[in-house]
């Protein structure tokens, strides 16, 4: 994401500015960069994983996964979750062959679905995956993300503006002048990556009277990060 912020300064220096290339200095004026980075506990869970049934007649796998596929949605009611929350991404049908001793023969059919689910509850993860440990699912995986990527992009950037001026204020200072207002600022910020796994209850029947693995250590943090060019006038 790129964002152009202009004060009262004229088109005609925006033109000038450039980020500095291939042109002069602009006299009066004092350019900075800056990151600044805005870090967060992640707030969603995304649960993921496959239907896969194969079966010798099509027919037979459409009705394997529709079972499993009632079996997940009952999964999900039975953990305070709309299945309508649910999304498939994937959803196909293929015939299956043996190529085997140079043969090319059909020995059945399979029915794919991917299906993911976002759990705001973490205390919910640890049922979830048990219960789909018992289904017939196959690929199942588990990331965590900030649910509000926009108003972290926005705290970053303001940690990158705050760092810019402060660094233009001592130039400004140590010169003898002082800072005036913010005349040009380009802005990029940079997409947070969803991270696994994270602290969650054990997954295991029994596990209660004994701490997780994770106990007392921290939660990994998902860093959003910003880099700001900004061209303020001097006083």
């Amino acid at each position: 994401m790129t964002l152009v912020l202009f004060g009262s300064i004229a088109l005609g220096r925006t033109a000038v500015a450039q980020e500095q290339r291939n042109t002069s200095p602009i006299p009066n004026t004092v350019w900075v960069g800056a990151d600044g980075k805005f870090e967060s506990e992640p707030d969603t869970a995304v649960v993921q994983f496959n239907i896969a049934p194969q079966e010798k007649k099509l027919q037979d796998a459409m009705q394997k996964a529709t079972q499993v596929a009632e079996q997940v949605r009952q999964l999900l009611r039975s953990n305070g979750i709309d299945p309508k929350d649910a999304q498939f991404s994937r959803f196909a049908t293929q015939p299956v062959y043996d190529y085997s001793n140079g043969q090319h023969k059909l020995v059945g059919y399979r029915v794919e679905a991917n299906i993911s689910v976002k759990v705001k509850d973490f205390a919910k993860i640890g049922p979830i995956s048990e219960g789909l440990g018992t289904l017939e699912v196959t690929n199942t995986s588990i990331s965590y993300e900030l649910e509000n990527k926009d108003a972290a992009k926005i705290k970053a950037v303001e940690d990158a503006l705050r760092k810019a001026r402060d660094e233009a204020n001592a130039v400004a200072q140590s010169s003898g002048r002082s800072l005036g207002e913010l005349s040009y600022a380009s802005v990029d910020t940079f997409e947070p990556q969803p991270i696994r796994p994270l602290m969650q209850k054990a997954m295991i029947a029994g596990a209660e009277a004994a701490p997780p693995p994770t106990a007392e250590f921290g939660a990994e943090k998902i860093t959003v990060t910003a880099h700001v060019n900004a061209l303020y006038n001097l006083k």
